[in-house]
């Protein structure tokens, strides 16, 4: 029908135009083709330009695979045509319907066919491929019945082939081209390498990698011979289930009979540029014993040797070896011969550091910044948040609202009580989300250096600088910068981070060269930003410039319908990563969980349920310390008309309450410092600071 003919050969130009994936190119060309062409299998082949060699383009079966491992390796891969079935068709390179049988009494070696044959496949279709009027290749396809083409279905057919040959054109470029991308990149990360490590094997496992991005392969070694001495690798690696490459032992064929025998016959073969593949390498693993052994014990059935001529050793050589049957080319021999430059560099690199008896300091290695600093791998969500009280469905609503702009946001409550989960969700929630969440503890790192982890410096800004940092802000460019405990910041650094909030630029330490900054901040703290203006502590103009977005986190004291679906919560998660059995839990203890000040807030309750899931023998479980009437009760809040307690008033209580509960310890592992999660000597001086002493505990 010509309407369906024209619907088909234009779906295929659309396909053809916008498709750049091949396999899914083939798919929509194979899925039309079967709803009018009754076949079983189809493979196209390219052509190279002057028809000698020709390799398998793609191919597709419908059910089961029908060729072996070895039919597939004599079938796929660059070959020659040569005695082949494609020889003939060339002869005639037009629409050709064929018998397998009958090509079989001409080609009876071939054993792609003796397969198909035996599969039940008896008929072959041969369309030419042409584009311009040049022959590129051959769609074949395979069926179990003879198919009865009419002269129209056979002028069809040709004018897909010529559809399907401006695809495998096309598509062919594109590889090729993304294939010089690939070995562009390549030579480039190498002389990177070459320029950056000095270490033997951190080196040679870094070319592995690249030269396996371009020209998979399981195992890379590079082994040289002195004169009149035995071979030695100067490395070898395997390639890893996870794709990286470990170091192989040197020893590891002492044992195989014949070993030393094998190696001169082996050196001689390395010492020549060559690819053995399929029944080049058999005969090779007939020859020797060595090769012969990693066939049979390893699996290696593909082998590529590259002399690296001039080097310091002679008989030096690249040496690629792989699983496939049909893993190496001559094109990838001549790359590798291309890169044998910078490999004999590198050998010689090696062998001249290791003349050294003492290596300077190794070279810093770039700036490395934890993975789960610079994204954990899991991400906050509204989800996370648990307990249903009305403070805290305030705190989502405020969070919700904020969390797809890029307002500036600054978290305010007391210690424990999840302002770095405020954070993180107010970061996945954002359109930054993709991009970086930058973490830095403005408590955790003396003040000498919270500037060059803020802003980076250059190499030899102070002593001790030996190479150039890149800062926070820098590496948080599009991202998200999450300043923890952000009062703890001297007065100094305040008026620079004031700078990068207002002109979104800075500079680093003994740098010149002023760096835009597109960054969102969250800030979070502890401490009552308001009193430490008022005190002198904390720039008031940084303050308002932080505190666009204000959420405050209640304490957990001010929210106790929420300690039990938080203990429940905890329950279930130490439960299940201790294998403990599941406990029941008291009424009278939930009442005093409810009922304690928690100093600590949800991380000491945490913290708690941890413990009791630990200690806890009976079907209940045991919480120490908070049996029924005995526990720390909550602070009592006034009643509306009461008077309120003064801020010096309430953080007093408070560090009172922790000092308790910890029995006076201030620091520690089991100090109050580590319950409020403070510095121990911020702690001490906020102690001094409100008339904390030891006796002064004890008395209250």
């Amino acid at each position: 029908m010509p309407d369906q003919d024209d619907s088909l050969l234009l779906y295929l130009n659309e396909a053809i135009a916008t498709t750049r994936n091949k396999e899914d190119l083939f798919r929509s060309v194979t899925e039309k083709l079967r709803l009018i062409f009754p076949f079983d299998a189809i493979t196209i082949l390219s052509l190279d330009a002057e028809h000698q060699y020709r390799r398998v383009f793609l191919r597709d079966y419908l059910g089961e695979l029908l060729l072996s491992s070895a039919d597939l390796a004599q079938s796929e891969g660059r070959s020659s045509i040569e005695n082949t079935p494609v020889e003939k068709f060339l002869r005639a390179p037009r629409l050709q319907q064929l018998d397998l049988a009958e090509l079989l009494t001409e080609y009876p070696d071939f054993r792609p066919f003796q397969a198909l044959l035996a599969s039940g496949m008896r008929y072959l279709t041969m369309v030419p491929l042409r584009t311009g009027g040049h022959l590129i290749g051959i769609l074949s396809m395979v069926a179990r019945r003879r198919p009865e083409l009419s002269a129209q279905d056979a002028d069809l057919l040709e004018k897909i082939g010529s559809l399907v040959a401006v695809a495998v054109t096309n598509t062919l470029a594109f590889e090729d081209i993304a294939r010089r991308e690939q070995e562009k990149t390549m030579q480039l990360a190498l002389n990177n390498a070459l320029l950056s490590i000095k270490e033997r094997d951190e080196l040679f496992r870094t070319i592995a990698t690249e030269i396996n991005r371009v020209v998979p392969c399981d195992y890379f070694g590079v082994r040289a011979r002195a004169s009149a001495t035995e071979a030695r690798a100067l490395a070898e690696f395997n390639k890893q289930p996870d794709g990286t490459f470990a170091a192989l032992a040197n020893n590891r064929y002492d044992d195989l009979p014949h070993h030393q025998d094998s190696q001169p016959a082996l050196a001689e073969l390395f010492s020549r540029p060559g690819v053995y593949v399929g029944p080049d390498f058999e005969a090779l693993a007939r020859q020797h014993a060595l090769l012969h052994y990693i066939r049979e014990q390893r699996g290696t059935q593909s082998l590529l040797c590259a002399p690296l001529e001039n080097t310091t050793e002679p008989a030096a050589a690249l040496i690629l070896a792989s699983h496939q049957p049909q893993a190496f080319t001559e094109e990838h021999l001549e790359l590798m011969q291309n890169l044998v430059p910078q490999i004999r560099l590198a050998v010689q690199n090696v062998l001249a550091f290791e003349q050294i008896e003492a290596l300077r300091t190794q070279l810093e290695r770039e700036r490395t910044y934890l993975i789960d600093e610079i994204n954990t791998s899991a991400a906050a969500r509204l989800d996370d948040f648990v307990g249903g009280s009305a403070r805290m469905q305030q705190v989502q609503t405020r969070l919700a609202q904020v969390a797809p702009t890029d307002t500036t946001v600054l978290i305010t409550g007391e210690t424990g009580t999840g302002k770095e989960l405020v954070a993180r969700a107010l970061h996945h929630l954002s359109p930054r989300h993709e991009r970086a969440l930058i973490k830095l503890n403005c408590a955790a790192l003396p003040a000498q250096l919270i500037e060059s982890e803020l802003f980076g410096h250059e190499k030899g800004a102070f002593t001790g600088a030996h190479d150039r940092r890149i800062g926070k802000f820098e590496l948080a460019d599009k991202g998200t910068i999450f300043l923890d405990e952000v009062g703890e910041l001297p007065l100094d650094l305040q008026a620079k981070l004031l700078r990068v909030l207002q002109e979104k630029e800075f500079e680093r330490i003994g740098g010149r060269r002023v760096i835009q900054s597109d960054v969102r901040v969250i800030a979070a703290t502890n401490r009552v930003l308001e009193e430490e203006v008022a005190a002198g502590r904390f720039r008031a103009d940084l303050y308002y410039r932080l505190n666009v977005f204000p959420i405050r986190l209640p304490a957990l004291r001010e929210r106790p319908e929420d300690v039990e679906p938080l203990m429940r919560h905890f329950l279930e998660r130490f439960t299940k990563q201790m294998g403990k059995p599941v406990r029941g839990l008291r009424e009278r203890d939930l009442r005093a969980l409810q009922q304690y000040g928690w100093p600590g807030n949800v991380r000491e309750l945490e913290h708690v349920v941890e413990q009791a899931v630990i200690v806890s023998q009976g079907p209940f479980l045991e919480f120490q310390g908070f049996a029924a009437g005995t526990a720390v009760a909550a602070p009592a809040l006034p009643e509306t008309g009461g008077p309120l307690k003064t801020l010096r008033e309430q953080e007093r209580a408070h560090i009172l309450a922790a000092l308790h509960r910890t029995g006076g310890r201030v620091s520690g592992p089991h100090g109050a410092a580590l319950l409020l999660d403070i510095n121990p000597k911020t702690l001490e001086a906020r102690m001094k600071k409100l008339g904390i002493r030891r006796t002064v505990m004890v008395n209250e």
